[in-house]
């Protein structure tokens, strides 16, 4: 149990172990069984992904936890969601130190993240701050790595041009804008040593911007000063409508007169050019001791997602909902954030209640363990098994107690429902998962039990069945077992409509079929034929051609790879989107989850093919009957273009 949460709250420890800080309903703080400070959020193919500097208990001699001296922040946290309250846990970057990636480097405060599509492919951008001491950079081909350091030093130091006069150099914030041009913000403190002057409080000139190169790992130019007013730390940036809003922590000396930001508030300014100079407006976020009872400075992040604006930043509720003080441990919280009718900023509340879901969560796809929108009591580790996402990247459930549990908010279950249910797991003692609707004491709809598998980290994928239940509904897992052990890991889980997972009877691995569409009565081929990577899928007439001939080949574990007769390439989605819309291609089978399918029976012989990384169905561009037209993914609403017969060829 995390931190022994069941002792605090006078739990024994057979009883249901209770939320700490993000109670059930609730979207703040977005996660509890970890800490996460200086959130940074990038969106990308229909999720938002938070980078957060690593904020972790500290102990003094006598084991009591003492107040944080972020002196060990040398690994990056992140989280993602496609529906922002149900977040996926990735795990630490580790960043700097002797076993780090960019071992050059002490620390990685305040990390922020970008992505740019470069010769054709999309790249990832991670900068973080090597204590407050110089900003560095790494790379990678999807958002949760595997990260690489590409200078093997730092990007931007007190020999960058333009970066004199920064007292801290850390705290960057990165803006790609709409030509794909790249800028780096950054600096904080105050000058003037132990004894500022008014006018160095009101206006420290310490942070500063600078454009970066095409390849985003290199800066151009000289760094410009942001004078902005009372500037304590935490630069911030994005674009509306045009505009520039360069938004920042206020520092807490001096004299704050009327029309500057009040101390430890975030206030922005604006400008037409990345570069400024930037206009002062306002303050927009007052410190979190007004909303959440427990202060501290304040970091955030601004962006867009599903076409709303929100606004992620850190507090200290967890530690204070555990110690009764935050003792400086923070932890990331999002609320929403909306313009006025002139393109200024409302104020914003900060509040435990948080954001609405946007969307409801699919339970008949591969769903991480890690993936939560409430729990009490378990923790997280690196798995060894495969991660859905990239396979190098994995973690699981673990210190999983008897009482224990987790849930996931508004699963959708659909009409037909779901009668199967099975999860990966790693025991030497075993327990039962019992999966209940609502609440950690509604309905019970089924009971999978864990026997020993060898080891923590040996993996074996278990099934059962459930009660038919259908419609939307939250699932809370709970945990079952010997009382004072640890009864085993969790790695992912996922319902189907039947004890086989889904999996057809009348599909076979290793024939042959053409995939005929229920709208159009087309197949599916590979324009021109090619059997070049990333050629589009499309539909078209069959007249026996070898592109429009694929191979099904079970995984054993409910998904299918398809694999295209002419050109040896699987099945997937461009880019790994998880976007609506996004075009399915052909590829060399590199074991990424957009390459899995499951074949979903919906009567008359037909079924619905869907991807297992997004979630979503495939189907014709527009419902359009004509050939040629492109085969996408997009979310089941039921249209026919959605069907498909497996029409068997040898």
């Amino acid at each position: 149990m995390l931190l022994g949460i069941g002792m605090f709250q006078g739990q024994a420890a057979h009883a249901e172990t209770p939320a700490i800080a993000k109670t059930p309903g609730n979207g703040n703080p977005l996660m509890d069984h970890k800490l996460g400070a200086d959130p940074f959020a990038m969106t990308y193919n229909g999720r938002v992904y938070l980078y957060m500097s690593s904020d972790a208990y500290e102990y003094d001699s006598s084991g009591k936890i003492k107040s944080n001296s972020f002196s060990n922040l040398n690994k990056v946290h992140v989280i993602s969601s496609d529906d922002m309250v149900n977040w996926t846990d990735h795990g630490a970057i580790p960043v700097a130190g002797p076993n780090g990636i960019a071992k050059w480097a002490s620390g990685s405060w305040a990390p922020a993240a970008a992505h740019k599509k470069i010769n054709g492919q999309d790249k990832f951008f991670l900068y973080f701050s090597n204590s407050a001491g110089g900003l560095g950079v790494l790379t990678a081909d999807s958002p949760i790595g595997p990260w690489t350091d590409p200078l093997g030093r730092a990007l931007v130091t007190l020999n960058t041009p333009g970066v004199a006069g920064v007292v801290w150099l850390f705290d960057p914030a990165v803006l790609v804008d709409d030509n794909g041009t790249g800028y780096l913000y950054f600096g904080g403190g105050i000058p003037g040593g132990n004894n500022p002057t008014q006018q160095q409080w009101a206006s420290p000139k310490t942070a500063r911007v600078i454009k970066l190169s095409d390849d985003m790992i290199h800066t151009e130019g000289s760094a410009q000063v942001i004078d902005a007013p009372f500037f304590f730390e935490d630069s911030g940036i994005h674009k509306y409508n045009g505009k520039y809003y360069y938004s920042y922590c206020s520092n807490f000396g001096g004299n704050h007169p009327p029309g500057t930001p009040p101390p430890g508030e975030i206030a922005y300014m604006v400008s037409d050019n990345p570069m400024g100079p930037f206009t002062y407006v306002k303050s927009i976020l007052k410190n979190p001791y007004e909303f959440f009872g427990v202060g501290g400075n304040n970091h955030h992040s601004i962006f867009s997602f599903n076409n709303k604006w929100y606004i992620a930043y850190h507090a200290q509720t967890v530690s204070k909902a555990i110690l009764g003080d935050g003792l400086g441990y923070r932890s990331p919280h999002i609320n929403e954030l909306t313009y006025a009718g002139n393109g200024e900023i409302n104020p914003i509340q900060g509040t435990m209640k948080g954001v609405s879901q946007i969307k409801n969560l699919n339970p008949y796809v591969r769903t991480e363990a890690e993936t939560i929108a409430w729990q009490g009591g378990i923790l997280t580790e690196a798995a060894q098994a495969p991660g859905g996402m990239v396979p190098s990247v994995n973690m699981n459930v673990t210190d999983i107690h008897n009482g224990d549990w987790i849930a996931v908010a508004n699963a959708d279950f659909g009409s037909n429902g779901a009668t199967s249910f099975k999860a990966n797991v790693a025991s030497t003692v075993g327990g039962q998962i019992e999966i209940r609707l609502d609440s950690p004491t509604g309905q019970v709809i089924g009971t999978l039990q864990v026997n020993p598998t060898g080891g923590n980290q040996t993996w074996s994928l278990r099934e059962t069945t459930v009660s038919r239940v259908t419609g939307v509904h939250h699932v809370y897992f709970m945990f079952k077992g010997a009382n004072n052990q640890r009864l085993f890991n969790l790695d992912y889980w996922q319902f189907g409509t039947s004890t086989g997972g889904g999996q057809p009877s009348d599909i076979e691995s290793g024939r042959v079929y053409t995939l005929k569409n229920e709208h159009s009565g087309l197949m599916i081929g590979i324009a021109g034929a090619s059997t070049a990577d990333g050629a589009q899928a499309l539909q078209s007439n069959n007249f026996g051609a070898t592109d429009h001939e694929w191979r099904v080949d079970s995984l054993n574990n409910g998904y299918y790879k398809l694999t295209n007769m002419r050109s040896g390439k699987v099945l997937g989605i461009e880019n790994m989107s998880t976007a609506n819309g996004a075009k399915a291609i052909q590829w060399n089978d590199n074991g990424t989850a957009d390459h899995d399918w499951q074949f979903v029976p919906v009567g008359n012989g037909s079924y619905k093919i869907l991807n297992r990384h997004s979630g979503k169905v495939l189907g014709v561009d527009s419902m359009s009957t004509t050939s040629g037209a492109n085969i996408v993914q997009w979310d089941d609403n039921g249209t026919a273009d959605h069907n498909w017969r497996f029409v068997f060829v040898r």
